[in-house]
């Protein structure tokens, strides 16, 4: 079945959510077959280049939303470091470290629904020096308006980062403190005010695979240029802390299967890549990947960049 969808991407067209399913059905050896699809649909229309990107997190803990998987939830028990938003000599030390570590994008995340006008003041002038330390500046800042997009974007801000998370039916299991509605809303401003969009999700919370695709198509329709894959790191004190990692295999299905489904975008495997994939780390580009969040995540330990641009080289790609 592989081969004439192949021959329908490379022809500019795009499968359908039936397709989607059965690509989504294959198991055993099959699966190495759907690998070497979408490893040759990533260099055939992403070519050879690796982008990466690097975070801080520039405000933790105490976040008065009620996300499932989140250990800087309020209402979580998971120890979570609880801080302000970090100085601006701090910001731009991390993106420095970052920078000189290989990275091609740098991003502030801050916890909470969205920053106060003083806080929002101070990521702008930091976003304006980011830039000219010759990253390229993104922000994870939540439910934020179009006025405060465009502030940003005149400050230096190349990217905004939003995730959907899950499908629209299965977000009220994640998170029942905003709507989907919401964070389409922030989407939508996104790309009104002219800025680049990162949107993707978590996988492992429980979807199914038809929320998984109903996600990917939904991320197609809003023209998302980055989709983060994150697998769910279980936390315990959070509510999905009992939940177990996903098998690495199905893990690297999915990034098959939303190269298959957005062949033109950035599909960057982020958070939960090391304690998901394990050894099966290095088959992230055969699966399809093109991008990487390489160092440490939000509240845990990520991938050295030494050891990413390792990969990177061994695969005859290049960081960039």
């Amino acid at each position: 079945m592989l081969a004439p969808l192949k021959e329908k991407i490379l022809s500019g067209g795009s499968i359908s959510k039936n397709e989607a399913l059965q690509m989504a059905s294959l198991s055993g050896t099959a699966l190495f077959e759907l690998f070497a699809h979408a490893s040759f649909l990533r260099e055939r229309l992403r070519g050879k280049k690796i982008d990466l990107c690097a975070i801080v997190n520039a405000k933790s803990g105490a976040c008065p939303e009620d996300c499932a998987y989140c250990a800087q939830s309020a209402g979580a028990k998971a120890g979570a470091k609880t801080y302000p938003l970090l100085a601006k000599v701090l910001l731009l030390d991390a993106a420095k470290r970052a920078r000189d570590a290989g990275a091609k994008r740098f991003c502030i995340v801050t916890s909470g629904r969205k920053p106060s006008t003083g806080e929002l003041g101070r990521i702008a002038s930091a976003i304006t020096e980011i830039r000219k330390l010759g990253l390229l500046p993104c922000a994870t800042l939540g439910l934020i308006e179009y006025d405060a997009l465009v502030f940003l974007r005149e400050a230096g801000l190349e990217r905004y980062h939003h995730n959907l998370e899950t499908s629209e039916t299965f977000f009220p299991n994640v998170c029942t403190t905003h709507s989907y509605r919401e964070k389409l809303k922030t989407i939508h401003a996104v790309k009104k005010a002219g800025l680049s969009l990162c949107a993707g999700g978590i996988f492992g919370l429980g979807e199914s695979w038809e929320d998984r695709v109903d996600m990917a198509l939904l991320l197609r329709e809003l023209g998302a240029d980055s989709v983060p894959i994150n697998f769910l790191i279980p936390v315990r004190g959070t509510g999905l802390g009992e939940r177990g990692t996903l098998p690495p295999f199905e893990a690297l299905k999915v990034i098959s299967l939303y190269r298959s489904i957005l062949p033109d975008k950035e599909i960057r495997v982020c958070g939960g890549r090391l304690q998901c994939l394990g050894e099966f780390n290095s088959f992230v580009f055969m699966a399809g990947a093109d991008g990487l969040l390489t160092g440490d995540y939000l509240t845990r330990e990520g991938v050295n960049p030494e050891a990413d641009l390792k990969l990177i080289r061994e695969y005859g790609l290049q960081a960039g």
